[in-house]
């Protein structure tokens, strides 16, 4: 993808994910099936993920390199980095402490809806203080998925946010029926 597709990217699928947020009635929002994740924790994780990747598209690359060092291969495509991340969550890989959420309740929705939007606007335009082969070569540590080049990254992020939905889909398909 190009810095334009990912860009268009990033805001599809986190304003959708936003959209579905928003819509969810007060109980589908509280709703936990099986100890899994509430969509408002679904929502604070995507925040808690967000937040470095858009602090670290803050720095100029020539700190970026100090600090992390630059690639010795090429970016994975999409494709590939969906797959590493679904290898590493098969083989037991989870959320590390501190991007697991804590409880949220429903008068936290907005708030953190717009927080999310603000920090998915400011990576947007973030994303072009850096030319494409900065995105191939200037790399940045991943908890789960090791050292990941700037567009890995961002893809990781990209998908990130429509891993999450889904299993919030997933949360609420498995809700027990009303009782009339």
């Amino acid at each position: 993808m190009t810095k334009s597709e990912i860009q268009q990217h990033l805001r599809e699928n986190h304003f959708r994910f936003i959209k579905q947020i928003h819509h969810l009635s007060d109980s589908d929002f509280l709703h936990s099936h099986n100890g899994k994740w509430t969509a408002g924790q679904q929502l604070a994780h995507i925040i808690k993920s967000v937040r470095p990747v858009n602090l670290a598209f803050m720095l100029p690359g020539f700190i970026l390199k100090v600090a992390f060092g630059k690639a010795d291969r090429p970016s994975k495509g999409y494709d590939g980095l969906v797959e590493k991340y679904y290898t590493k969550l098969a083989a037991g890989g989870k959320a590390s402490a501190p991007f697991i959420p804590k409880e949220v309740a429903t008068s936290d929705r907005k708030g953190l809806s717009k927080k999310l939007e603000a920090l998915i606007n400011s990576l947007i335009s973030r994303v072009d203080s850096f030319s494409e082969k900065q995105l191939d070569t200037l790399i940045l540590p991943h908890p789960l998925l090791g050292k990941l080049t700037l567009r890995e990254m961002l893809y990781f992020t990209i998908h990130h946010v429509e891993h999450h939905e889904k299993q919030t889909l997933q949360n609420l398909e498995n809700q027990p029926l009303p009782v009339n």
